[in-house]
């Protein structure tokens, strides 16, 4: 998955040049801003804009630029193509470009289009003017209104049928600091994300694993503290668990482990465990062997499963107990709503 930030103009450099700085600290390769929010009065776009572009390319960050025709006027250009001599590699059309204009664009550009409103007529006409979908992708909206927000089935349901097209699917979820006006509501993708804002990395696993998003922003102007980390954690391919381990099973924190890729339903199974972290000795059963195992047991395989033994799991789901399986500890209650997107090779720390 990648993960991205939202720059916005009328924030003013020295604001912006923190963000960046943040995002980069925290892993972001990815950055939306919008060239035609009515709010955003007596900004100087050709000033800003180069020197934005100048801090996102020293980040190594890609910025997609949400653009009508007459974007390009406001930085100085005289044609759209000349955006690309600033620096500019993702723009974001909804509108005023034909599908020969758009294909042509497509050449310069990575050209990203609305998501949530592109028809297949759109996409047929692309087509048949000789698109290469691995130039395009597909970014949702955020919605600032409240209850105008999508449901996760249907941003499901689109970015499925736009994959099978070849589109890379981007989507959002709101900050928890600094929210953007002039509602200062959230900017969500997923409408239920607008209530639960504090849970950033919930809410970015659920856009990219439920909702099938390859890559996912967050739409408001920056984080706090707290979720700047998990942020960073999700960048880097993994999410901390807190937990409770029993008496000699300290040694499972720490590590970053990953679920297995061709992930089990019910339970999560670290790849690294039978490696980095099998016992120097054997792992006899002990008075947790055979326990029965509810959602969010931590758990290693004794001496008794044989070449498994060493290997950690936690459940998913209430399991029976197995007397060649160690009941090592239990994850929080207040982590287990992240167990569901920990798999196909994404990570995990004990903490």
């Amino acid at each position: 998955m990648q993960t991205g930030v939202s720059v916005y103009f009328s924030a003013g450099m020295e604001r912006n040049e923190q963000i960046i700085a943040r995002a980069r600290q925290a892993g972001a390769t990815m950055a939306f801003t919008s060239m035609h929010i009515p709010e955003e009065e007596g900004v100087d776009y050709e000033r800003d804009a180069r020197h934005l572009l100048g801090l996102l390319r020293d980040a190594g960050i890609s910025l997609i630029v949400d653009v009508g025709p007459e974007t390009y006027e406001k930085l100085g250009c005289s044609r759209i193509e000349e955006l690309a001599d600033l620096g500019i590699t993702h723009v974001r059309l909804d509108y005023g470009f034909s599908p020969e204009e758009t294909v042509r664009l497509s050449e310069t550009f990575h050209i990203v289009c609305n998501a949530s409103t592109v028809t297949k007529a759109e996409i047929v006409a692309w087509r048949a003017a000789g698109a290469d979908f691995s130039r395009f992708a597909a970014c949702h909206n955020y919605y600032p209104k409240q209850h105008t927000g999508l449901a996760l089935e249907d941003v499901r349901a689109m970015n499925d049928r736009l994959s099978a097209y070849g589109f890379e699917t981007i989507g959002f979820v709101p900050g928890d600091a600094e929210l953007r006006g002039p509602l200062h509501e959230g900017l969500p993708m997923i409408e239920a994300h607008r209530d639960r804002k504090d849970d950033v990395a919930l809410n970015m696993l659920e856009t990219a694993f439920a909702a099938g998003c390859d890559a996912v922003l967050v739409g408001d102007s920056d984080l706090s503290d707290a979720s700047w980390g998990r942020f960073a954690q999700v960048s880097a391919g993994y999410v901390e668990l807190g937990c409770e381990l029993g008496d000699g099973y300290g040694y499972l924190r720490g590590q970053v482990h990953h679920d297995r890729p061709d992930s089990s339903a019910r339970i999560i199974r670290s790849q690294e465990s039978r490696t980095s972290l099998k016992p120097a000795v054997p792992l006899a059963p002990d008075a947790g062997a055979g326990v029965a195992r509810p959602a969010g047991s931590i758990a290693v395989s004794n001496s008794d499963y044989l070449r498994y033994m060493g290997e950690l799991e936690i459940a998913r789901i209430d399991l029976a107990g197995d007397a060649r399986m160690n009941v090592a500890g239990q994850v929080h209650a207040e982590d287990m709503r992240l167990l569901p997107y920990i798999r196909d090779g994404f990570g995990f720390k004990l903490v």
